[in-house]
């Protein structure tokens, strides 16, 4: 595993705007950043990531079985508890999983380990499964990368059969995200056309325009009825919200379930650690409040609330010196503590791992590069290659 210099594509800021591509600044500041990527080995994907991607997504499962069959459980996780049942009876009735992202922390020496799954609303979606792979062929045809270069990335074909296995085709399937967040609305944009490749017929509204019958029913602005929604909108807020309470009786089937409010939580890191105590992709994490965790606030670590999001409230101490994420007012539900991880490090730049999960199944990679060693809003996205 190592990071590469290359050469941009000339054109590449006029491939993207071709493709939609419209975050590939945000607010000015670089986001896809085609200047380096970075370079893995076949078996450093196969056993490295992939394996354990697998491998770590089975034990989640069972912690969701597990979780949905205790209220203590559901109570450490900060599950309001008027939503408990709407979470488990998700569960019970197989509600489908489209897709997740874990973040590893990994620089080619050791395991892998999990820093947290982005299991509910993951996004560089677009950029994974599509635009890295148009940089892999040009780089190809320009002779500036090997015939035999490829990348672990079959992200777009997985989406597409997925969406497939959930829904027959001609069914109705509604997107819903912020609309003005230019990111959201062109990553669901990106999943609604694979949904039309699938054989959906699909419809766009903004979460805030979404109505409720009479009797309990979902609807958009037109009156369709909502059978199936995809939702790129977080549980955790969902279930605090006055929608909530028209969940259980709407008949929706909701992309994604809701019991991803268990994995998409990062109270779920302990629990995980607690039934898997030594498993090299996981790290020692605890409950702030235990003993356990206040040790190990005495050496390196990092402290993240239940539901902090790009970083924020996230505080990190290497042993050295002490990194704060942004301040955003997370942590009224409780936080966590975990054991410092060291992320890939080229110069001052720090890379973070994301593995991606369609179905049960591990099938792409991404990378996200900050100066900064807690990933933040504006990290930026570097293509990676595996050569032998």
């Amino acid at each position: 595993m190592l990071r590469k210099t290359v050469e941009e594509r000339p054109d590449w800021q006029e491939t993207a705007r071709a493709n939609g591509f419209v975050f590939h600044h945000v607010d000015g500041d670089l986001y896809w950043d085609e200047r380096a990527c970075w370079q893995f080995t076949l078996e450093e994907v196969e056993n490295q990531i992939e394996d354990p991607s697998t491998e770590l997504y089975a034990l989640c499962l069972q912690l969701v079985d597990e979780v949905c069959e205790s209220q203590e459980l559901m109570e450490r996780l900060a599950i309001p508890e008027a939503m408990r049942d709407v979470v488990a009876t998700s569960w019970r009735d197989g509600d489908p999983s489209l897709y997740g992202r874990f973040d590893f922390a990994y620089d080619g020496s050791g395991p892998a380990k999990l820093l947290e799954f982005n299991a509910d609303t993951p996004t560089s979606i677009y950029e994974t499964a599509f635009f890295q792979w148009g940089w892999l062929e040009d780089m190809i045809a320009l002779g500036r990368l090997p015939q035999e270069a490829d990348q672990f990335n079959r992200l777009h074909e997985a989406l597409i059969e997925r969406f497939g296995a959930i829904l027959e085709a001609g069914s109705l399937l509604h997107f819903s995200a912020v609309e003005d967040h230019i990111e959201d609305r062109a990553t669901v944009a990106y999943l609604e056309d694979l949904a039309g490749q699938a054989g959906m017929e699909t419809r766009f509204l903004d979460i805030s325009s979404i109505g409720v019958t009479d009797d309990g029913r979902f609807v958009d602005q037109e009156g369709y009825r909502i059978g199936a929604l995809f939702k790129l909108y977080p549980w955790e807020d969902m279930l605090r919200e006055s929608f909530a309470a028209h969940v259980a009786g709407s008949e929706t089937l909701f992309i994604e379930p809701a019991w991803k409010a268990i994995l998409s939580n990062k109270a779920m890191l302990p629990l995980l650690w607690e039934r898997n105590e030594g498993h090299p992709n996981l790290l020692p994490t605890f409950f702030e409040y235990a003993p356990e965790g206040r040790d190990l606030s005495r050496g390196p670590h990092v402290r993240k609330p239940f539901f902090s999001r790009e970083g924020a409230d996230i505080s990190l101490y290497d042993g050295e010196r002490r990194h704060r994420g942004p301040d955003e007012g997370y942590g009224e539900e409780g936080a966590i503590v975990q054991a410092f991880a060291p992320l890939a490090r080229s110069g001052e730049n720090h890379a973070v791992i994301g593995s991606w999960i369609v179905g049960d199944e591990a099938v792409a990679m991404s990378i996200r590069e900050d100066a900064s060693p807690i990933t933040r809003d504006l990290a930026r996205y570097l293509p990676h290659v595996i050569l032998g």
